[in-house]
């Protein structure tokens, strides 16, 4: 008779723990690209934070208790194993669609330039969009480890890309939709049909360009940044003019001149400006090597992934990483109209950082079990 075969029992240190090493070259150029950004809020906010708080370490006290926390989440997530994503994609994804709708809600949305994005918590604010970039690479890793028909697919992201343009937010739109149809593809789709629902998104995007005042200004300033100098093209002009003063070696740590007041959201979604400007085009040229290094690293790990789902949510996290940097920095050098997307861990803001290190910590705990 066939013997009798043990059961497993539960441990929560295997869940937990692992003697496998994780990713040292993702690990470093992680912790690497967090200690630089903190060096550059300090250094890009320390004029506004005088005049406006009398603190020179204002925004620098702030983006370093974020980093620490982000820094806890890497770790424990590094640690976690991945596959308990799979059986809480589902309630996790619900639970986030109910803030995109809660968010929208006057009164319990915090609304700021015409946006209504955040939840306002007094000392900090919280982005439920920017949770929503790993959430959605969970439920959708784990859906499509099954191969899916296209209309389900398009359904899902019309309505998550509906709510997130509601707020309005057309950058967070098309890093979301890029990701997941880069997911969609590498999970098995049909040439054809993936094709289709491309350039149909493509469609939609440029359409929702046209339609609105203010967007497609943008998109014509991309093309004639001169036309308006104090106005729509104010902030390309100054982003232009930052580039070009830095020249090849930089004007020196702590000696830009459009920090003062000159280059609109310096320390946030115009920081790498200010990087060019005080440390010239080769120091930003590393920069860029850096993050092309860490999303290549990221796609290696989700070709070495243990299993479809692992495959999948690496794919997905590495995507969304990518094109959050790439529209970021396109807009920085005028290949792409300017939208307000932070770039990963150096631009100033606690729930992209938390986010995008927590992130880095599920790519390193895919990359223990490879």
């Amino acid at each position: 008779m066939p013997r009798r075969q043990r059961k497993k029992k539960f441990s929560f240190k295997k869940i937990f723990f692992s003697s496998k090493k994780a990713d040292v070259l993702v690990t470093v150029l992680s912790l690497g690209l967090t200690v630089f950004g903190l060096l550059m809020v300090y250094n890009v906010s320390v004029v506004e934070a005088d005049r406006d708080f009398g603190d020179k370490f204002y925004y620098l006290k702030f983006q370093a208790v974020w980093a620490i926390v982000g820094l806890l989440g890497l770790y424990l997530f590094s640690r976690l194993d991945y596959h308990i994503f799979k059986k809480t994609a589902l309630p996790l994804f619900i639970l986030n669609l109910f803030l995109l709708v809660l968010v929208l809600i006057p009164g319990i949305g915090l609304k700021t330039k015409g946006a209504r994005r955040w939840f306002d918590f007094g000392p900090f604010t919280f982005q439920p969009t920017e949770t929503l970039k790993t959430v959605f690479a969970f439920y959708l890793a784990s859906w499509l480890s099954k191969k899916r028909p296209l209309f389900p697919f398009a359904l899902l992201l019309i309505v998550v890309l509906g709510l997130i343009i509601a707020q309005p937010d057309l950058g967070t739109a098309i890093i979301v939709i890029s990701a997941s149809l880069l997911v969609y593809f590498i999970s098995g789709a049909d040439l054809l049909p993936f094709f289709g629902i491309s350039l149909l998104a493509l469609f939609l995007g440029l359409s929702l360009i046209f339609i609105s005042p203010y967007r497609r200004t943008r998109l014509l300033t991309l093309f004639n940044p001169s036309g308006d100098p104090l106005g729509s093209s104010y902030h390309i002009r100054q982003i232009l003019l930052a580039l070009g003063s830095g020249g090849i070696w930089g004007r020196g740590l702590g000696q830009s001149r459009q920090k003062y007041q000159y280059l609109p959201e310096a320390t946030a979604d115009s920081i790498f400006a200010v990087v060019a400007e005080e440390t010239g085009f080769i120091s930003a040229a590393v920069l860029v090597f850096v993050f092309l290094l860490l999303i290549w690293q990221g796609l290696s790990i989700a070709q070495k992934a243990p299993d479809v789902f692992g495959r999948l949510l690496a794919a997905g996290i590495t995507s969304w990483l990518a094109m959050q940097t790439f529209i970021n920095l396109a807009g920085m050098v005028k290949l792409v109209p300017l939208t307000g997307i932070p770039l990963p861990f150096i631009s100033y803001g606690g729930s992209s950082l938390v986010i995008t290190l927590i992130s880095i910590g599920i790519l390193l705990n895919i990359s223990r079990q490879t």
